[in-house]
């Protein structure tokens, strides 16, 4: 098997709030909420990078569409690596998340291995880590 992971999907509980955080606070590029029209088909996608797209989508319809109960998240199931290129950008992007109303878990600092990384919670406790790790740069960033 070729593993090809194109979409990232986060349950979320307020979509529209989720939608804000992601856009308007993180600044996540979006055609905004598609699929109203559709029952368990409100969804948001955002760009990441070229092949990759991140999604929102209430806990209720991922529910629904599996065939699985809903379940109470944990924040330490999966974490999201967000590889930034300098350590002065792992603090903007920490202050950006606060200013949207992710929590702090974990403030940026030094790390034992030589990069430097923080973590924070949405507003739906996903957990990411934003890192500048420089020998997992992309090929266009090294």
């Amino acid at each position: 098997m070729k593993a090809r992971v194109t979409v990232i999907t986060l349950g979320v509980d307020d979509l529209a709030r989720a939608l804000s955080f992601y856009r308007d606070g993180l600044g996540l590029s979006t055609d905004g909420i598609i699929g109203e029209e559709f029952e368990h088909g409100a969804v948001a996608f955002f760009d990441l990078q070229p092949g990759l797209k991140l999604a929102i989508w209430p806990r209720a319809s991922i529910a629904h569409d599996s065939g699985l109960p809903v379940d109470r998240p944990s924040a330490t199931d999966l974490t999201l690596g967000h590889n930034v290129s300098s350590r002065a950008e792992v603090d903007q992007v920490m202050t950006q998340a606060e200013a949207a109303g992710a929590l702090i878990v974990k403030p940026a600092h030094e790390t034992f291995w030589g990069g430097y990384a923080g973590y924070f919670q949405d507003l739906d406790r996903h957990l990411w880590e934003v890192v500048w790790n420089p020998k997992l740069l992309p090929h266009d960033e090294a």
